[in-house]
């Protein structure tokens, strides 16, 4: 038996998950949909500190029209988060939320290098493109920080939860949302699990 007698009957057995091909967009869109929902409502919730932020040179953006660009964030985010909670235009949705993830990413996170989490172990903070000096301090500051709640806070309590971090707020969280969102926009809502589906079987016959 040569390989190819060995290998095609595998990959047809292996095709036959096809039906469920549906399912990695849905968990996509059910992962990314309340990261939007919040993202937008925090930002309506408090609407003139989101446009002071996006427009102020000094402690913000420096974005011009910054209200309009905070409402479009909003939109995006908001209106966005609901049509992909129900696979509703789903590829259209991803564009302008794959645009907010780029403007995230290079104008508030990228001198923050990669990493969410200040992490001076780890192969992306020492020693490569993305070095960042406040991420090789965190471990000094967290031992610091450690040193007063054990001594001045019921630390136990405190750390019952789980254990404290420094954040670094890296590009690391705003470019996965952006690889998830392109996938989206290939992929679609998903077969059997969006109404982008049905509406497409039932006026394109797809």
């Amino acid at each position: 038996m040569n390989l190819s007698e060995k290998y095609l009957p595998l990959q047809n057995l292996l095709n036959k998950t096809n039906i469920f091909d549906g399912l990695a967009p849905l968990l996509l869109r059910l992962y990314l949909a309340p990261v939007m929902i919040q993202a937008g409502w925090n930002k309506y919730s408090a609407f003139s500190d989101t446009a002071a932020w996006f427009g102020n040179p000094d402690w913000g953006l420096g974005l011009p029209m910054p209200g309009l660009l905070a409402a479009l964030a909003i939109a995006a985010e908001l209106v966005g988060g609901v049509l992909l909670l129900v696979g509703l235009a789903t590829r259209w949705v991803a564009i302008p939320l794959m645009i907010t993830m780029l403007v995230a990413a290079f104008s508030v996170h990228w001198e923050n290098g990669w990493l969410a989490i200040a992490d001076a172990s780890s192969w992306l903070a020492d020693g490569t493109i993305l070095y960042n000096e406040s991420i090789m301090s965190a471990p000094d500051k967290l031992n610091a920080a450690k040193s007063i709640l054990q001594e001045h806070g019921n630390y136990n309590w405190l750390t019952s939860s789980g254990k404290f971090v420094v954040l670094n707020n890296g590009i690391e969280f705003a470019m996965t949302y952006f690889i998830m969102l392109f996938s989206l926009f290939f992929t679609g809502g998903g077969r059997f699990t969006s109404i982008d589906y049905f509406l497409s079987k039932k006026f394109l016959n797809k």
